[in-house]
């Protein structure tokens, strides 16, 4: 191989200065030489004063007993969109006793608790004195999930809606029926247990409350009627001294 041919720089510096001049560059840019090779910094944005973002409103629920059970009946309620009948909760507005369900039984027609469930509640009641008249029934849900179980991604919110509604009961004795209605609180569990009583003051009075079994639960375990049965005793009596 020969020598490699030995470039003109001045020739080449020459003609690329008289490019530049042929292309109407001819003054330099800056003052101070530049290093060409250094990758530029991306641009900065300009600041800019920050659109102030307002908090989210908390949903005001209605503050009374009746403008609630019409506002969870209506197209507002989280159920509207489970495309099946929505039921109200029955019995006196200040009734001593509440009682409180997961969800309209598959029976129900024109009230909570018609079927089998509920006429096994209501021999309940009259074994401690009390009759469905006397106390007030409400639900979880206020309409039954196409699977019978309670959506767990609603579940929050209609606990939450639940707690709303006993704070305008202010119940004096209250009776969760099944695990889902017993987690409405923290106290209970919905395993129940013959000192499962628990006094709570979340509902602006003292709450003497007790979790059992669902009548839909004694109907298909009759051998657990004995353990409902003491429950409603000690919810009745109260805690013995």
């Amino acid at each position: 191989m020969g020598a490699e041919p030995i470039q003109d720089w001045q020739k080449t510096l020459a003609s690329t200065l008289e490019w530049w001049r042929d292309a109407g560059v001819d003054m330099l840019v800056e003052d101070d030489p530049h290093d060409w090779l250094i990758r530029a910094a991306p641009p900065v944005e300009p600041a800019t004063n920050p659109v102030a973002v307002a908090a989210p409103v908390a949903e005001v629920l209605p503050d009374t007993l009746d403008a609630f059970v019409e506002w969870r009946l209506s197209d507002s309620a989280p159920e509207a969109g489970w495309h099946a009948p929505r039921f109200a909760p029955t019995g006196p507005k200040e009734a001593e006793w509440v009682l409180l369900t997961d969800m309209p039984e598959a029976e129900d027609d024109a009230r909570l608790m018609e079927g089998p469930a509920g006429q096994l509640l209501d021999r309940m009641l009259a074994a401690i004195g009390l009759s469905r008249e006397s106390v007030h029934l409400a639900s979880l849900v206020v309409a039954r999930p196409m699977t019978g179980r309670i959506p767990p991604e609603q579940e929050p919110r209609l606990i939450e809606l639940a707690r709303h509604h006993l704070s305008l009961l202010r119940p004096k004795k209250l009776l969760l029926l099944g695990q889902a209605a017993s987690r409405v609180l923290a106290e209970t569990n919905g395993t129940g247990g013959p000192d499962s009583i628990h006094a709570v003051n979340h509902f602006g009075a003292k709450t003497l409350l007790v979790a059992t079994f669902h009548p839909r639960f004694l109907l298909e375990r009759p051998v657990a009627k004995s353990e409902a049965w003491k429950h409603l005793l000690l919810l009745s009596r109260g805690p013995s001294e």
